[in-house]
């Protein structure tokens, strides 16, 4: 599936999130959905969980 399909999946699942639901869900639904998206890049080795930690000050 392309980029610009999930991009248009992820709008409309937003989109009917925020009609039926109103702003809760719609918030809901977007942090649902970036923490799903962090974790599949995690999971497909193109991000690291060291990535996300903060280093010491240099």
């Amino acid at each position: 599936m392309s980029a610009a399909a999930v991009g248009l999946l992820a709008g409309i699942a937003l989109g009917f999130a925020a009609f039926f639901g109103g702003f809760w869900a719609f918030l809901l639904v977007l942090v649902l959905g970036a923490v799903g998206l962090v974790l599949g890049l995690m999971a497909q080795g193109d991000v690291q969980s060291s990535d996300f930690r903060r280093r010491g000050r240099q």
